[in-house]
């Protein structure tokens, strides 16, 4: 699997690679915006209680702890204003970064095994990809360009598949992906699979991705 993620990185690495390790989730959420221009909006976070971590929204069998929205308002709260972003995070430093999708990027979401399978699958087929996040909960997403959501099912029926009958999820106007290094509960931080880089700043289409991992997914049922 490390192996899997660091072939994945060697294709996309020239240039400066944004830091994560020993930042703080205010000086990441900042880097996103300055570098990537990515709308940024605070999430839940996560505290203790009765020496366990629990999330914000004091739900406790939140399904994501610490790691979802933290109002219904979210899609006018996020910014991609660094300024504006240092502010939100100055007030609560442990909340979790989320990315609204469905502007300047979709992403398409699978299983973690079918995500890495297609990963091995897009680097013999010489395709340039986006950033890629692995969250805890055994997902992978693959960021694209805005309006994915309108195509994918369409391009899956070309692929001679019911969208119904694969695990693909494209995440466009409404939806939100979890940025590194925001963590699950107890289950771990999200990762990148491939970085967000220099050479990764113009994302692939939609339709350039949706043979690789709809073929994943339909062997991974």
């Amino acid at each position: 699997m490390e192996k899997t993620i660091a072939g994945a990185q060697d294709t996309q690495t020239a240039g400066h690679i944004p830091k994560q390790r020993g930042e703080s989730l205010l000086e990441t959420a900042v880097r996103y915006a300055e570098e990537r221009h990515w709308d940024v909006f605070p999430g839940t976070w996560l505290e203790a209680v009765d020496g366990r971590q629990r999330c914000s929204c004091g739900d406790a069998s939140c399904p994501a702890p610490g790691a979802h929205p933290a109002r219904p308002d979210w899609a006018t709260q996020a910014s991609g204003s660094a300024t504006v972003v240092h502010r939100m995070w100055q007030q609560q430093p442990a909340a979790a970064i989320l990315l609204p999708t469905g502007r300047t990027f979709d992403a398409l979401s699978v299983p973690e095994s079918a995500g890495f399978l297609a990963l091995a699958r897009m680097e013999r087929m010489e395709l340039t990809l986006g950033p890629v996040t692995l969250t805890p909960d055994r997902r992978m997403q693959f960021f694209v360009l805005p309006g994915a959501t309108a195509k994918v099912p369409e391009l899956v029926r070309k692929l001679g598949w019911a969208p119904a009958s694969l695990d693909l999820v494209s995440l466009g106007e409404g939806a939100y992906v979890v940025a590194p290094p925001t963590r699950f509960g107890s289950r771990g931080a999200v990762q990148w699979a491939c970085r967000p880089t220099p050479a990764n700043r113009w994302l692939p289409d939609a339709e350039e991705l949706v043979s690789p991992l709809a073929y994943a997914c339909g062997r991974d049922r």
